[in-house]
C-alpha cells in the first residue's frame, strides 16, 4: 500500500506504508547510527517524534526482545530507506515489520532517506504527518502540522509506581523522566539496589530514604515544560546526596540551578558523536539522542562549570557542579545503541559516592 510522508514546509514523499496503518502527525528527527534500530525504537526519549533512520537497510537482523531498552516502542511513527522482511540473526524473535503492527506503530519505506535528512539538516527539525491517505490539496494538512506541539511526554513514558533492583551495595534513587533500562542496568551490575521513582516523586519523599546516589534520567521533550520537576530537583540541589544525570536530566539540573536551555536546529541523534572531557582531556565517541541543549552563556560560574563539549559544535554535553557532589552529560554513557567509551562514568560516581562517605 502507498503511505505519504508530509512536511509541514510542503515536501511530499511517497513511498511504501510499513507497521500499523495509520495516519499520524508528529515531530520529524533522523538518528545517524548504523545499528541498534530497536534501542532506537524503544527508547522513551523518542515519545513525541517520528524517527528517520539515515543508514539505508533497517532490519536485517531482527527484532531481540531482549535488547530492548523499555517495554514498548515510543516513536509516533518510523521512517526509512528500505525495510529488510527477511532477517538473518540467530537471536531474532521477530521481524521489524510484525513488531511495527503489533506495538501499532506506522511508517513508511521507499524514499529518499537522504534527501529527507538534508531537508532536516538545512531548515531544520519540523513537523510532519505520515499517512495513507492521498490529500488533492496538502495546504488542508499544513496547518494542522504546525500547530503541532509534543506535549506532557515525560508523564507519557514515566513509570506508574516505584520498583526496585536489589543489590547489595550502595542505594540509588533513579528519577525515571523516560529512563532506558541500561541505566539501571549499569548501575545494578556495579552492586546497587536500585528504587525507580515516578518522574513527579518529590524530592522529600527520596531524601526520606536517605538514598548514597542520585541519579535523573534521560527523557523527552522540551525541559522547560518540567517547571513541578524543576522545583524538585532545587531541593535536590539542596542537599548533599551525590547526583549523577544524563540527557534530560542534565538539563533539567542545568535549569534548577539558573540556566537556560535552548532548542537546537536538528539535535544529535545518533551513536558516533565525538565528546571531549574537560578534566581528563579524553574524547569519547559518544551515544545521543537530544534536541535541546544547555546554553553555555548562561552559566553561573559559581555554580557549575562546563566539564564536556562537543568535539563537532562545541555545544554543552556536561557541566560539573562547584562545591557539590554533582555532575551531570548530555549524551548516553549507558549508550545501547552505540560505543561504551564513557561508561566508565558510572564508576565515577560510584567513587564520588564513596568520597562522600
Amino acid at each position: 500500500m502507498k503511505a505519504y510522508l508530509i512536511l509541514e514546509d510542503g515536501h511530499v514523499f511517497t513511498g511504501t506504508s510499513i507497521g500499523a496503518q495509520k495516519e499520524v502527525i508528529s515531530e520529524i528527527v533522523f538518528n545517524t547510527s548504523m545499528t541498534g534500530y530497536l534501542e532506537v525504537l524503544t527508547d522513551p526519549s523518542y515519545a513525541g517524534q517520528a524517527v528517520v533512520m539515515t543508514y539505508p537497510l533497517i532490519g536485517n537482523y531482527g527484532i531481540c526482545h531482549e535488547d530492548m531498552e523499555s517495554l514498548k516502542p515510543w516513536p509516533d511513527g518510523y521512517i526509512v530507506r528500505e525495510l529488510s522482511r527477511m532477517p538473518s540473526n540467530f537471536r531474532s524473535d521477530d521481524t521489524i515489520q510484525n513488531f511495527l503492527e503489533k506495538n501499532g506503530v506506522p511508517g513508511i519505506a521507499g524514499i529518499d532517506t537522504r534527501a529527507l535528512t538534508k531537508i532536516l539538516r538545512e531548515k531544520g527539525t519540523m513537523n510532519g504527518m505520515i499517512t495513507t491517505k492521498e490529500y488533492s490539496d496538502i495546504n488542508e494538512v499544513i496547518p494542522r502540522l504546525k500547530e503541532y506541539t509534543p506535549a506532557k511526554v515525560v508523564e507519557k513514558v514515566t513509570c506508574s509506581e516505584k520498583h526496585v533492583l536489589k543489590g547489595d551495595g550502595y542505594k540509588i534513587a533513579l528519577m525515571d523522566f523516560g529512563a532506558k533500562r541500561n541505566i539501571a542496568r549499569s548501575l545494578n551490575e556495579r552492586g546497587c539496589e536500585v528504587t525507580i521513582y515516578p518522574a513527579k516523586t518529590s524530592a522529600k519523599e527520596i531524601l526520606a530514604t536517605n538514598p548514597d546516589g542520585i541519579m535523573l534520567s534521560n527523557g523527552p521533550g522540551d525541559p522547560k515544560e518540567c517547571v513541578e520537576i524543576i522545583e524538585q530537583l532545587k531541593e535536590l540541589y539542596a542537599s548533599s546526596v551525590p547526583i549523577f544525570a544524563i540527557c534530560l536530566g542534565h538539563q533539567l539540573m542545568a535549569l534548577a540551578t539558573g540556566a537556560d536551555t535552548h532548542k537546537m536546529k536538528y539535535g544529535h541523534r545518533g551513536a558516533n558523536h565525538p565528546v571531549k572531557d574537560l578534566k581528563s582531556g579524553k574524547v569519547y565517541i559518544s551515544s545521543q539522542n537530544h534536541g535541546y541543549v544547555v546554553d553555555e552563556t548562561t552559566i553561573n560560574p559559581e555554580i557549575a562549570e562546563v566539564g564536556f563539549i562537543n568535539v563537532n559544535d562545541k555545544t554543552v554535553e556536561g557541566l560539573r557542579y562547584k562545591n557539590k557532589n554533582i555532575f551531570t552529560v548530555q549524551f548516553h554513557p549507558e549508550a545501547c545503541p552505540g560505543p561504551q567509551d564513557s561508561n566508565a562514568l558510572f564508576d565515577e560516581f560510584m567513587n564520588m559516592i564513596k568520597e562522600s562517605k
